[in-house]
Formats: C-alpha cells, structure tokens, sequence
C-alpha cells in the first residue's frame, strides 16, 4: 500500500529555555492511500498542531515530514505554498465561504489559484457539486445556504483540485449528528474513489465509526 504521508519523529517546540513549551513530542505516523484517520483528544493536547504541521502551515522543530515521496522538511516558503496549493485540501471548523463568490464560483476560485482557468473545468466541478448534492445550489451565495449546505461547499473546495492529503479540523462541530454524519460519510467516500487520504479531527465520537484508524493526542504525544 502507497503511503500519501509519513511523518518521522517529527516534534514542535515553542520558546527555548525555561520557556520551551512541547507542542507535539516526536511522533511518527504514516498516512496509506484510502485512509481516513481519525484524530481525537482534549482541548489543548495538540490536534491544532500536528494538523498544521501536516499541512505545511507550521515548520517543524525536528524530524521529516514526507508527502509521497518528496521530503517537505526543508523546502522554502514558496515551495511549501505550491505543496499546499498543489498536494492538500483543508477543511476548518467553520466554511470559511467567499460571501461574494456562488458555490461555483467557490470552487472555481480554487483552480485560478493554480492557474487554471475554471471554464475548462466546469464539467468536472458539476459532477462534484452533484457528488456532494449541491448541484442545484451552485448558483446560490453562502448566505443563501444552510449550515450543512455550506460545510458541504467547504469540503467539495478542499477536493476540486484533488489533493493526495484532506485536512480537517473539526468540520461538522457547527452542524446537528445527523447532518455531520453525512458530510463525513460524502467525504470518506471520495477520499477511497480517489484513493486519496484524510486526517480528521473530532470531538464527536460518532464520527469516529467512519475512521478507518483513530489516534489520540495526550499532552503532545499520539497513542
């Protein structure tokens, strides 16, 4: 089974000295095509941490971060920028919608980002539109949407450009146990369509039975 992310006893410290303050201890954990992995713990254990250390948002202190096969660890800001752009989808909390962008406009933003042009993709982006059933709501503003309709514009975001790596932090804590069943049941299964991978975390246990692993963070070390 091809791995999508490999981390190698990679640590994030703060400060230095009486100061320094352990985010994440070494922690090694490898990420295969099709997974959807599951990462849960209290409030301030360091899920935020890791997550963004996956994602290339935060450097860390020591170890290697790969994705396929290509060690990130060192690479420059504008290296890592078209890692994100190019290699992971994020998904947060709250939908973060553009509120002047429609639903394809959304998406379509995504792709001028990489320099693609969005018209050539329309096709392509109905289809995931309609994978996630919002087909009918492209031409809608966010504010014209519901909560789960919103969250569900925010994951078909994170897969337009179909990232090997889907990050997200918290996404159906806005939304009821039903609705959040079903955005996370539309996402684990393009995650395995594509044979892509996902890293979730989740305060909601239900959640949890839609994992195929789930780790837990305590104080800065997985187990």
């Amino acid at each position: 089974m091809n791995s999508i992310l490999r981390l190698e006893n990679v640590s994030k410290t703060y400060g230095k000295g009486d100061t320094l303050v352990t985010a994440l201890h070494p922690t090694s954990l490898t990420v295969n095509e099709g997974e959807f992995i599951g990462i849960v713990g209290p409030s301030g254990s360091g899920k935020s941490t890791l997550l963004s250390t996956c994602g290339a948002l935060l450097a860390p202190s020591t170890g290697e971060i790969w994705l396929r096969d290509k060690n990130i660890t060192s690479f420059s800001q504008k290296q890592l920028t078209e890692i994100r752009l190019e290699h992971i989808g994020f998904v947060f909390q709250f939908a973060n919608l553009v509120p002047f962008l429609t639903v394809e406009e959304q998406l379509k933003y995504i792709l001028k980002l990489q320099n693609k042009s969005g018209a050539e993709y329309t096709k392509e982006i109905h289809d995931l539109l309609k994978h996630f059933g919002l087909l009918e709501r492209k031409n809608h503003y966010p504010n014209q949407l519901s909560g789960g309709e919103r969250q569900r514009v925010a994951i078909a975001r994170a897969c337009v450009h179909h990232p090997d790596l889907i990050l997200a932090d918290e996404p159906t804590a806005s939304l009821d146990s039903k609705r959040g069943q079903e955005v996370i049941q539309l996402l684990s299964h393009k995650v395995k369509e594509e044979k892509k991978a996902c890293m979730m975390i989740t305060h909601d246990e239900k959640m949890l039975a839609l994992c195929d692993k789930v780790y837990t963070l305590r104080d800065g070390t997985l187990v």
